[in-house]
């Protein structure tokens, strides 16, 4: 009997892992993102954070998104950071399967709170950052409009893990280099998410360089697995993007102005 059951499971497991693959279309990706990260400190407690993110597909010559993010840091405590504030995307028809199903670009307006909690275990430095989007996303009621005339509501959880050491001494100061690796996860949840409840995973490795209090740039390898919130043919569509991503940090310190 019990080895009837045993028999039992592993086909089913076989039957499942065939029909999941089956059901799902996977269409692959070369691309580049290169971002900007300023935040301006006006004093111990408040800064301000500006981002913009320039992502291309085949690594530099097409659009995929552009991303423009605002938002006010609250330092809690040396460990606790809060922010809030608005992000402007436009996302572009990438891939051989584009997001929008007309193949549209379309606009997405998102509100934003997160919370990061640093630390440091011996050398290394760990980060935790959760994050929850309200998203309201264009869409086109019909193809032969221009311009989106729908913005249904979804929200979103997110997690990113950030771990990183320096290359030479026990910490990352000026004139360090250092290497990153961090992994991020996506979650909607609400009653317009359809398809994606699973949203998408990025995994980064990088390669960073402290020039000082002020400058930090980093280098490495991207991966982005993204779900589509729709079927085509009845099948889920995942993305797998792959490339590179350049990140320019930019800390400027306005507080030391305001005391002269």
């Amino acid at each position: 009997m019990k080895r009837h059951f045993f028999y039992a499971v592993f086909l089913l497991f076989v039957f499942n892992t065939a029909y999941s693959q089956n059901t799902r279309i996977s269409n692959h990706n070369s691309i580049g993102w290169y971002n900007f990260f300023g935040t301006f400190k006006m004093n111990k407690k408040w800064s301000i954070h500006t981002e913009y993110q320039w992502r291309r597909e085949n690594t530099v010559t097409d659009w995929q998104q552009s991303l423009l993010r605002l938002g006010v840091n609250y330092q809690l405590n040396p460990k606790v950071q809060l922010r809030a504030g608005y992000a402007w995307i436009e996302t572009f028809p990438y891939g051989e399967i584009p997001i929008n199903g007309m193949g549209k670009d379309f606009t997405e307006h998102r509100a934003f709170e997160m919370v990061t909690i640093t630390d440091k275990i011996s050398i290394v430095d760990v980060s935790h950052r959760f994050m929850l989007e309200q998203r309201w996303i264009g869409r086109y009621s019909n193809a032969t409009l221009t311009t989106e005339d729908e913005f249904p509501f979804l929200n979103r959880l997110r997690y990113m893990f950030r771990c990183q050491i320096p290359l030479k001494g026990t910490e990352i100061k000026d004139k360090t280099p250092y290497v990153a690796v961090y992994d991020e996860i996506f979650v909607g949840f609400g009653k317009n998410v359809n398809e994606n409840i699973f949203d998408q995973n990025r995994l980064g490795i990088l390669l960073g360089y402290r020039f000082n209090s002020t400058v930090r740039m980093e280098a490495g390898y991207l991966n982005q697995i993204v779900q589509l919130g729709r079927e085509v043919n009845s099948r889920n569509v995942f993305q797998y993007n792959n490339g590179l991503i350049i990140n320019a940090n930019f800390n400027i310190d306005l507080s030391k102005k305001n005391q002269k």
